[in-house]
């Protein structure tokens, strides 16, 4: 038999405790799977902002802004393997491209490129948000030349903020004269022409085999059948 002595202390000691400190067990016990949720969104809100669980604002995570988040779509288009974190320089130029950062006058396509290779580091083939936000500042001030620094960042930022990549259409293939040349059935000869009917349309089999005809008619004759239509004429009742 067990002694119920030691059950009986450790009922006590617990009420001792449960006197000297009230709030323990009064808050309901979260179910595991609503933990790890959180502990997933945690992760990813302090991965959005650039820190790490117990690095320096981890503690209050910051949600997205719409350039980071403008960002990111660029920077993860046309890369399934891409984090979303680093942008590289074929993103760089399509972001410019197409949220009108490029306009032809002050900025081109030349400037956007050279910018991308003074922001970035040297090692590197990608660039940060950090650097992304110092390349748009050096544009800014390229475009904008009447405004200050910081209101010509605004102007840019706001031309970008909320933005996603632009997909373009199915390519349509352009009709070339030579192509319509060569597949214009009218104008084949030889062997090549008998393949096709006088609308254009294949014969098949017929345009590629000599199919013997056995009805015993010479080949090309024109009249085939009108014998049989004079034999088999209805004979004419003549008036009594």
């Amino acid at each position: 038999m067990f002694c119920s002595f030691p059950l009986r202390d450790n009922v006590d000691d617990f009420k001792v405790q449960t006197a000297k400190h009230p709030n323990i067990g009064s808050a309901p016990l979260r179910p595991h799977s609503e933990q790890s949720k959180d502990r997933v969104s945690k992760r990813l809100s302090t991965e959005s902002n650039g820190t790490s669980e117990g690095g320096v604002g981890s503690s209050t995570p910051v949600e997205l802004t719409a350039l980071e988040e403008a960002f990111r779509r660029f920077a993860i288009h046309g890369d399934t393997r891409a984090t979303g974190k680093e942008m590289h320089g074929k993103n760089w130029s399509k972001l410019c491209k197409d949220c009108g950062v490029i306009d032809g006058k002050n900025i081109t396509l030349t400037d956007v490129d050279i910018v991308f290779s003074k922001v970035k580091k040297k090692s590197c083939r990608n660039i940060t948000y950090d650097e992304f936000k110092a390349g748009l500042g050096e544009l800014a001030r390229k475009k904008y030349k009447d405004k200050s620094g910081e209101e010509a960042e605004a102007e840019v930022f706001k031309l970008i903020e909320g933005k996603s990549p632009i997909i373009s259409g199915v390519t349509r293939a352009v009709a070339s004269p030579t192509v319509s040349r060569l597949t214009d059935t009218t104008k084949f000869t030889g062997s090549h022409k008998e393949r096709f009917d006088l609308t254009g349309r294949g014969k098949g089999k017929a345009g590629r085999e000599d199919i013997v005809d056995n009805s015993g008619y010479v080949s090309g004759y024109k009249h085939r059948g009108t014998y049989e239509k004079k034999v088999n004429k209805p004979a004419v009742g003549k008036p009594m």
